[in-house]
């Protein structure tokens, strides 16, 4: 059966599908020794020659969950940076098999990021449909007031983009400045900066503390580990019910 080729990539555990979709834009992807760029193409996984920079793609991977305690100043990309920044792969090398990771954390923002190579559990475990809560300590300049706080609770609306509510405490002050506790069940691009920086506290340092359940409790910074049997489990079963169609359309008209 023919299937898209980004999904194959995926389900390879070679990247996720936005990074096979890159790939196969940039024209490191070839089937049947045939360089292919366009997104709809459809091969398939059991009988085409599909190739990544000349190299096969792995036709099984042992699935693989881990994750590691990133520091800052290194990118959340599976790629090579052109200008030759440290990248998140060069902490996971313990890792027998390819594996990528679930979403980002910006270039100077650590803590808290899951690798895999099971394409089908990233997806949902990104899509905010199933609400998977991520965690943040936040230093931000100033200290917010609980009016402010419940600004974010209801939501914060910019001119290009619409944020869903955020759970959000002052953890403690540090002179001028304070720590917050802030928890998403989305995660977009520069997400909390720019949510802070709307109510008019600028970040200051940024740290993820948990993802679905997951802690970074005695991993040092730039380590890893892989996750045990009970931290899969506990993960899989925060995406193992499709979300119900009525209430997420509740949710996107601000309905309670």
């Amino acid at each position: 059966m023919k299937i898209r080729l980004q999904k194959i990539i995926a389900d390879a555990g070679l990247a996720s599908r936005r990074e096979a979709e890159r790939w196969i834009e940039q024209g490191k992807v070839s089937v049947n020794k045939q360089v292919v760029t366009e997104l709809g193409t459809l091969a398939n996984p059991t009988k085409d020659n599909i190739e990544i920079d000349g190299k096969p793609i792995p036709r099984h991977q042992k699935p693989a969950y881990l994750i590691l305690n990133k520091p800052t100043s290194c990118l959340t990309t599976t790629d090579d940076d052109k200008r030759g920044r440290t990248t998140v792969m060069e902490f996971v090398r313990v890792v027998q098999t390819r594996v990528f990771p679930v979403g980002r954390l910006d270039f100077n923002t650590q803590g808290l990021l899951l690798f895999t190579n099971d394409g089908l559990l990233s997806k949902k475990l990104l899509d905010p449909r199933y609400g998977v809560p991520r965690t943040y300590k936040v230093k931000v300049s100033g200290v917010p007031t609980e009016k402010t706080l419940k600004r974010l609770a209801r939501g914060v609306h910019l001119e290009d983009s619409q944020f869903r509510p955020i759970e959000a405490k002052v953890h403690r002050a540090s002179g001028k400045n304070c720590f917050l506790i802030l928890t998403l069940t989305e995660g977009k691009n520069r997400h909390i900066k720019r949510v802070c920086e709307h109510i008019g506290h600028p970040v200051i340092k940024l740290q993820r503390t948990h993802f679905g359940g997951l802690n970074l409790t005695g991993l040092p910074l730039g380590a890893c580990r892989f996750l045990s049997p009970k931290e899969i489990k506990t993960l899989k079963s925060l995406v193992a019910k499709e979300p119900d169609p009525v209430k997420v359309s509740r949710k996107k008209r601000g309905k309670k």
